[in-house]
């Protein structure tokens, strides 16, 4: 009778983990959406640690961390706030610098954008 057990908490679990899973494509789909905006950022230039960066270095430098922090990232939100805001290391908050002299910290503006590409347009304030 234990091994028919073990193979039925075996089951259930594999059935709660797939219902579990159920959510997380479309929040992966948001969170690509925001590496790629940020890949797309002509003219702009990402301070991280007081260095400069390239939009394409920055979401490479995005990508990294997203697949460190590994299932601690469940929605976009967790990932704007373990991975995109700021440094581990320094905790000093990245930035993106735009061309017209514009300065915004990564974390809230990605929220912004976040807002603009998932709520429907009557809905945003």
């Amino acid at each position: 009778m234990r091994p028919f057990r073990a193979i039925l908490m075996l089951l259930a679990g594999l059935l709660f983990g797939l219902q579990a899973h159920a959510a997380e494509p479309l929040e992966t789909k948001k969170i690509e959406a925001l590496i790629a905006h940020i890949a797309q950022l002509q003219g702009a230039t990402f301070v991280r640690n007081g260095s400069d960066h390239t939009p394409a270095e920055a979401a490479e430098h995005l990508r990294m961390k997203w697949r460190r922090a590994g299932d601690r990232v469940k929605t976009a939100d967790d990932f704007i706030r373990l991975c995109a805001s700021k440094s581990y290391l320094s905790g000093k908050p990245y930035q993106i610098r735009f061309a017209d002299g514009r300065v915004f910290d990564t974390g809230p503006y990605l929220r912004q954008q976040l807002l603009r590409q998932y709520l429907p347009a009557g809905s945003r304030r």
